[in-house]
């Protein structure tokens, strides 16, 4: 059972969740991210409680307002970079029209050299500034990230988190990254692991946050 007293995390705000695995760290961001149902409690993000909704309604809100970046990027091969960034566009309220320039604005920022090659013919670390564009797109409230940098050497794992702590600044969306990898923690002022979230232990900042996950649990 995954029980979470609260958590809470501002605007452009950042946390570093950590936790050996099968811990229930995926799970508490599948919960945050209303993939997964809570047995009790709330989960809103940008003020509305996503666990609240169903079906279309959900997934609106979830394509709108929340970002993810998985530990294997789960980009769609077949296709280019700007194409994957293109996908994600359709969740947001940004006009067709403007899809094009905004998915190319993303790649070239984040240093994409060749946004029209298949994404398998990219580098790990070049899938992985694909997978950051596509979670910012849409400028969300809250990009989640589930140990982003364990298909990453050390060098790569410096850049990218950098990288995707730059781009969630850039649109303040607020950033919780669950990780085993104690290297990355020096990057972020607030850190929990999940056995204080279980005891409710250092986990809230501040009122009027957006994001939080109250009493959460499943089982």
């Amino acid at each position: 059972m995954l029980a979470v007293h609260e958590l809470e995390v501002e605007p452009g705000g950042e946390l570093l969740i950590t936790g050996s695995s099968g811990v229930g760290k995926s799970t508490l961001l599948h919960l945050i991210a209303g993939l997964l149902d809570a047995d009790a409690g709330s989960v809103a993000v940008a003020g509305r409680d996503i666990q609240a909704l169903h079906g279309p309604a959900r997934d609106a809100l979830r394509g709108r307002q929340i970002g993810m970046i998985f530990q294997t990027f789960h980009l769609l091969p077949g296709m280019s970079a700007i194409e994957n960034v293109e996908l994600a566009l359709l969740f947001g309220t940004m006009p067709p029209a403007e899809h094009r320039a905004r998915a190319l604005e993303l790649l070239e920022k984040l240093g994409i050299t060749h946004p029209r090659r298949p994404v398998e013919k990219l580098s790990v670390g070049q899938q992985q500034r694909v997978a950051i564009a596509r979670a910012v797109a849409c400028r969300p409230a809250l990009v989640l990230a589930d140990e982003p940098t364990a298909s990453l050497d050390p060098q790569n794992t410096e850049q990218a988190m950098e990288l995707m702590q730059s781009a969630c600044r850039e649109v303040n969306a607020a950033l919780v990254c669950v990780s085993h990898d104690v290297s990355i923690s020096p990057r972020f002022a607030r850190r929990v692991t999940m056995g204080d979230l279980a005891r409710g232990v250092g986990a809230g900042v501040g009122v009027g946050v957006p994001t939080h996950a109250g009493g959460a649990s499943s089982r």
